[in-house]
């Protein structure tokens, strides 16, 4: 049993002082009154651990490229250091190949007990091409039925998000994907105002980043971004970098989607190999020219949110914890501080840096 606590303690609902967290067993077992023998951290904060959703890797082995476990290691230890326990490794459009070696490598990690990863994200290819971004068009297409059974059966467990375009697969296709309890996020869309506001109405519950590589909002065509901004309960990631999405563009989002919108890092590292050369360009990565990631962490994010967004630090929070875990259906487990939730903790400075992280 371990009892710690800091000036202030971050719940995920509400801020409390004079208190500490009781943790057994990996679990919260409850808040109790401050106490002498809580591990007490001065000028700082307790919060629930960031959940990184989008990040393609770390250490100069981006996971597409070097689909095995030391890639997924690297990438953990970047997402631990910025905050982040738990992540999603993402891959972006490659031959089916590919998509299979990761599946693979996810299931290797796990086999040391490690639950930093929670499964596998693929980003296309099932997308727009007139909306691929740095994405190889080359391998972009509207998929059979066969090709999509084949690669579920084959990430059964393991694959947990798929970003596709709503205009390039037909409702049987999404159908088929939510029928694996997969979430299916809108991205690299090119769908109109109705086809994206048919496609949230119909099974899918989530945009991938933002305002990028999809229909814009405009007067007489509203775009894929005014139907996520309209709509009552799809939920968008977004990276607030500043370089992918302007930070007032950012705020306007956040006042119209409160507790829809959440934070994923986007995050590359330099490679010269496979089918995204990334190169590091001042914040940010381009890929053959184009934009194609982000140098993100978690608690960068939140220090962004705060300082440059006008989003109050609780809200700032959320947004990289609790709504992140309500995208993937386990804000009970993560992204709170409460009996009976992961005991994942952080630990933060008034200047937004990670001092210790817990479980």
């Amino acid at each position: 049993m371990q009892i710690i606590s800091a000036d202030k303690i971050f719940t995920g609902n509400e801020w409390l002082t004079n208190h500490a967290i009781v943790v057994e067993n990996n679990r919260i077992k409850e808040i109790i009154p401050a106490t002498e023998a809580a591990q007490h951290f001065s000028n700082a904060f307790i919060a629930p651990a960031f959940i990184d959703l989008q990040i393609y890797g770390a250490g100069e082995k981006l996971f597409a490229v070097y689909p095995e476990k030391d890639a997924l290691k690297k990438l953990v230890a970047y997402c631990r250091n910025g905050g982040a326990a738990y992540c999603m490794p993402t891959v972006a459009t490659h031959p089916y190949q590919t998509f299979y070696q990761c599946i693979d490598a996810v299931k290797d990690y796990w086999k040391d007990g490690d639950t930093a990863v929670l499964g596998l994200h693929i980003e296309g290819p099932w997308i727009s091409a007139a909306k691929k971004g740095a994405h190889i068009e080359d391998c972009i297409h509207s998929p059979t039925i066969e090709q999509v059974k084949h690669l579920l059966e084959y990430g059964k467990d393991v694959i947990k998000i798929i970003t596709l375009a709503p205009e390039v697969c037909n409702q049987q296709i999404i159908d088929l994907i939510l029928s694996y309890n997969i979430i299916i996020s809108a991205g690299h869309s090119n769908a109109t105002y109705e086809e994206a506001t048919k496609a949230f109405n119909n099974g899918i519950t989530a945009a991938t980043h933002l305002y990028n590589a999809m229909s814009a909002l405009q007067h007489r065509s509203p775009g894929v971004v005014g139907a996520v901004l309209n709509h009552a309960s799809v939920m968008s990631s977004i990276i607030p970098d500043g370089l992918h999405v302007d930070f007032a563009a950012v705020n306007i989002a956040k006042q119209i989607m409160k507790e829809r919108l959440f934070v994923i890092t986007d995050a590359v590292t330099q490679t010269t190999e496979g089918y995204y050369p990334h190169h590091l360009a001042g914040d940010k990565y381009e890929s053959n020219g184009i934009l194609s990631g982000s140098a993100l962490t978690m608690s960068k994010a939140v220090k962004n949110l705060v300082q440059h967004c006008n989003i109050k630090l609780d809200e700032a929070l959320r947004m990289c914890s609790l709504y992140p875990a309500r995208v993937i259906q386990m804000e009970n487990e993560y992204g709170c501080i409460k009996p009976g939730a992961i005991s994942s903790l952080i630990v933060m400075n008034e200047k937004f840096e990670m001092i210790r992280m817990m479980g």
